[in-house]
């Protein structure tokens, strides 16, 4: 359990993906375009909010990615738990450039993948970096970690939220993607706290998804 209660003068940060969207269940890349939760994700966004109001979670603080299927999570979230909820693009998922909305195979067509991808390239030709990703992500971060100490719920993307751990933990973003992976499936939330008078982070957990415990689609 945590509330505002423990937090004292640390700050705890639980960061949340999406529930499972049309676009996750067809397997087209997503990036910033924009699908809706499709009826399991639903089912998913109301299990954790459940799970956090049965458990007596609270926080000070709800903020999300304005797209649709996390603003969709969060609002399942944020009215069940009767949370304020804050709208910052800087939690949204990468702009992939020409691939938002396709499917693999349609992009891999039109669009191949180059056969070496530094970390400065855009990806999809026109869209963000993976140094692009990762100073977003660093900025979504310190815009927290200005505001008085508490505990912050975040409902973002899978993208945006490994690269955020890389900003937390003190990664540099690798060529071809590679480098440690952070997994959040479809709701899952990883918890972290973080000191100011040490700048000391702690990592609680990663991947808590076991208020979801069925088969689970792909990333």
């Amino acid at each position: 359990m945590f509330s505002k209660a423990d937090n004292g003068n640390r700050y705890r940060l639980v960061m949340v993906r999406h529930g499972e969207s049309v676009g996750n269940a067809l397997g087209y890349y997503q990036g910033q375009a924009d699908f809706d939760l499709n009826e399991r994700g639903r089912a998913q966004a109301h299990a954790l909010a459940e799970r956090w109001k049965c458990d007596g979670v609270t926080f000070d603080t709800a903020i999300s990615s304005p797209l649709a299927r996390a603003r969709q999570t969060a609002e399942i979230i944020a009215e069940t738990l009767e949370l304020q909820l804050e709208l910052n693009p800087l939690w949204m998922e990468r702009n992939n450039g020409h691939l938002a909305g396709l499917h693999p195979k349609e992009a891999a067509e039109r669009y191949p993948r180059p056969d070496f991808i530094h970390p400065y390239m855009p990806i999809g030709g026109t869209g963000e970096s993976q140094w692009d990703l990762y100073l977003r992500a660093g900025q979504a971060i310190r815009e927290i970690m200005v505001r008085p100490p508490g505990c912050y719920l975040v409902i973002s993307h899978g993208g945006l939220l490994q690269m955020a751990m890389y900003s937390i933990l003190g990664l540099a973003p690798q060529a071809d993607f590679l480098g440690p992976q952070f997994r959040f499936r479809n709701t899952a939330f990883a918890t972290l706290f973080y000191s100011p008078g040490s700048h000391h982070w702690t990592l609680e957990g990663i991947n808590d998804q076991s208020h979801w415990n069925t088969p689970r689609s792909g990333a």
